[in-house]
């Protein structure tokens, strides 16, 4: 990755994480957003993020030496030179994506791919009509993704397959864990998980079955202990004693039912006007940006102690037990 240039289009906080992945990953990092201050802030920030990995530990250099390959950029053409990935973190709109994907595709080299950090919307959406539409995908990250590694590969239908592998190497080097949207779907994998997920929260919610508080600790206390080292899938083969087929016949049918009776939130507004309260209760408005600060800190933790789990034990030497 030394020798690899990656355009960075949009610089908040998604566009910031993206700069530090690839950075430390020792790549040539050229940053570029159309507002100066938004581009400002953005490397300005660089450091602080960079000194928080160093003291747990999560640094191979010293953040100085990794700052120093992130390059602003005052225009998208010098960001996009000599890219091999660019990858875009505008607004997310249609308009906006299929503007920034205009103006990219006129002024990146034919070789460099072009994704986008997109949360909903599909690559043949913003790609439609343009001339360089097989070198685009989304490549959607998890907030923030130098913390929190997946990324998901949904390309369109266009999408040539080649760019598709150089995409997932190029994100695979710099550390991430790509996975393939096989299928064009709204919303790709991740967010239609969590999206069930905080629809039945919701609903449990609304209905008077439990506190805002006791919701969440359902999933910290319980559900995300074991998930967040298990899919779901691992989850039920090792939760019967003969796997995923002897799951299935002692639960399926009672999950089928459960299934069956979810209905979509309607998003109420005095059900949220409700939830804002009692989440304002717990935590006043002034200190969540600290606590955002705090969530980053934890998840800084759990990526060292992941390392450190999947750190194979030194070797014992004769003699030792």
């Amino acid at each position: 990755m030394k020798n690899t240039t990656i355009a960075i289009v949009g610089a908040g906080m998604i566009g910031r994480g993206w700069a530090i992945v690839f950075a430390r990953a020792g790549c040539r990092v050229q940053v570029h957003d159309s507002s100066p201050e938004a581009l400002a802030a953005c490397l300005a920030r660089l450091p602080q993020d960079l000194a928080e990995l160093q003291a747990h530990g999560l640094l191979d250099e010293v953040p100085a030496t990794i700052a120093a390959r992130v390059h602003g950029c005052a225009t998208l053409a010098q960001a996009l030179d000599g890219a091999a990935l660019a990858q875009e973190n505008v607004r997310e709109t249609l308009d906006a994506k299929r503007a920034i994907f205009a103006a990219m595709d006129a002024a990146a080299a034919p070789e460099t791919v072009l994704a986008s950090s997109t949360s909903w919307i599909q690559a043949s959406a913003f790609s439609e009509g343009l001339a360089g539409r097989a070198r685009m995908l989304v490549g959607h990250p998890v907030n923030p993704p130098h913390l929190v590694p997946l990324v998901e590969l949904a390309p369109a239908p266009c999408t040539d397959a080649a760019v598709l592998e150089r995409a997932q190497a190029l994100y695979a080097a710099a550390g991430q864990v790509p996975v393939r949207v096989r299928k064009e779907i709204w919303g790709f994998l991740l967010n239609r998980i969590q999206g069930v997920v905080i629809n039945e929260a919701l609903n449990l919610y609304e209905q008077g079955y439990a506190s805002a508080e006791d919701l969440d600790h359902v999933m910290k206390d319980g559900l995300a202990l074991r998930w967040s080292f298990m899919g779901p899938f691992e989850t039920i083969d090792l939760n019967a004693p003969e796997g995923v087929l002897d799951y299935a016949r002692r639960y399926g049918p009672s999950l089928k039912t459960l299934a069956e009776s979810v209905a979509p939130n309607a998003w109420d507004e005095a059900t949220l006007a409700r939830l804002q309260a009692d989440r304002r209760a717990m935590l006043p408005q002034e200190d969540i940006a600290a606590r955002s600060r705090w969530r980053d800190q934890r998840l800084i933790a759990l990526l060292a102690h992941r390392r450190d789990c999947n750190t194979p034990p030194a070797p014992t030497t004769e003699g030792e037990a």
